[in-house]
């Protein structure tokens, strides 16, 4: 079956904005608790790149605490999600997290690798000669990390669609996900990178306009909790837009009905 780039889109926003009293009931715990991790963090006096980066792997724990029952309410109905998110971890969930390392994984270390390396270049010495054979070495390995980290993301959101599959407890490879999305990589590539493009420029927009406007009443410390606050909950209404494009993707493919047996 081939996808419908503009039906995937439309029907995932349209879900998304039709139960938005869901999404508030469902994200509350891991909100706060992404929310608790990011005002921890901020304490920590060295925050090099590797702190972040360290941060943004815990913050794993909480978003697929929230992905796995939105993708089930996608798939199921609100009568088969378990128990409130955030309330335990189970077998499900390290399935899907250990589904999604295969998907993600490399893009992930390659985009670490790549901005641990530019973190180390002073923004200054671009568009100069090189300072010394560090700094070349960093810069000759800057470009070929750049290129992987862009195919191999391409590739991840070729076969992330089948992250839905694991929710709904089917045992499923990136390989089967390749497989089923043959002949329609295009339309899920652009269907979830304008929904990660959308998400993306929301979340900035609630960082920067609150920030802006806090910090002109001269309430720095209020002004960064109020905008993580505001802008961790963009940002996790952005996963689940991406999250129910994920599962739509995945009926699409696999025309999969709970009992069904897939083709």
């Amino acid at each position: 079956m081939r996808l419908s780039f503009a039906e995937v889109v439309s029907e995932s926003f349209a879900f998304f904005f039709s139960r938005l009293g869901l999404f508030f009931h469902l994200v509350t715990i891991p909100w706060i608790l992404s929310l608790v991790l990011r005002i921890a963090a901020d304490t920590v006096s060295d925050r090099s790149l590797g702190v972040v980066l360290a941060e943004k792997l815990v913050d794993v724990i909480p978003t697929v605490m929230f992905i796995v029952p939105w993708m089930r309410l996608v798939l199921l109905g609100p009568g088969r999600i378990e128990r409130l998110p955030g309330l335990g971890w189970s077998r499900r969930e390290t399935a899907f997290l250990v589904h999604l390392v295969k998907v993600a994984g490399i893009p992930f270390l390659l985009i670490a690798a790549f901005t641990l390396i530019i973190g180390a270049i002073e923004p200054v010495a671009f568009g100069t000669p090189p300072a010394g054979p560090d700094a070349i070495r960093r810069e000759a390995m800057a470009a070929p990390l750049g290129t992987g980290f862009i195919v191999s993301a391409l590739l991840a959101l070729r076969v992330s669609f089948g992250l839905a599959a694991t929710a709904v407890d089917l045992d499923w490879s990136p390989r089967r996900s390749w497989a089923y999305g043959r002949g329609s990589s295009w339309p899920i590539i652009g269907s979830l990178f304008v929904i990660l493009f959308v998400g993306a420029v929301a979340t900035s927009i609630s960082v920067v306009l609150p920030l802006s406007l806090l910090q002109g009443l001269r309430a720095d410390n209020a002004a960064a909790v109020i905008t993580w606050t505001i802008a961790l909950l963009v940002s996790y209404a952005g996963a689940a837009l991406l999250a129910t494009a994920h599962a739509v993707i995945f009926r699409r493919l696999t025309n999969w009905r709970e009992g069904v047996p897939l083709a």
